[in-house]
């Protein structure tokens, strides 16, 4: 099937089979290989983009339903080269040790400080509850997130 979609703001056209998952697309054919492969049930996060600024599991979107959508990537968070305050914030904050789950935890993040840059430690907790990380505690991936939410309000923090 041919589809057009939008990644991170470039419009791509591709031939995909019906079957094919928008996480198989990404990697496969686009070479992003941030949303990481893992549970294939939409159960860890790992695989986390956006699509029209919600954050979905991208294992369980089949890819031809994310034609003519907008699909965000965590390679498309930074911008000129500069880091995106979430970024910024996960590196400052040590809040991720061996990376698998980096992509899917920052994308869920800017879904809600897309929606709020005053999110409550509870709204944060919520936001990253559908993304498993097996190294951290956590505590500085939340962190990182208020601090994202501070700079992105023009603060300091």
């Amino acid at each position: 099937m041919n589809i057009s979609l939008t990644v991170n703001s470039t419009l791509r056209r591709l031939s995909v089979r019906p079957e094919a998952t928008l996480l198989t697309v990404l990697r496969d054919e686009l070479e992003l290989i941030g949303a990481k492969h893992a549970c294939d049930g939409g159960e860890c996060g790992a695989c986390t983009v956006l699509i029209d600024g919600r954050a979905v599991s991208s294992c369980t979107i089949l890819a031809v339903a994310a034609r003519d959508r907008q699909v965000v990537t965590v390679e498309g968070l930074a911008h000129n080269g500069s880091l995106h305050p979430l970024q910024k914030a996960f590196v400052d904050r040590g809040a991720l040790q061996c990376g698998f789950c980096a992509g899917g935890m920052l994308m869920s993040a800017k879904a809600l400080l897309d929606k709020t840059l005053t999110p409550s430690r509870d709204q944060v907790k919520r936001a990253l509850a559908g993304n498993l990380c097996r190294c951290t505690g956590y505590q500085g991936i939340i962190d990182a997130v208020l601090d994202a939410a501070d700079m992105l309000r023009g603060g300091t923090r």
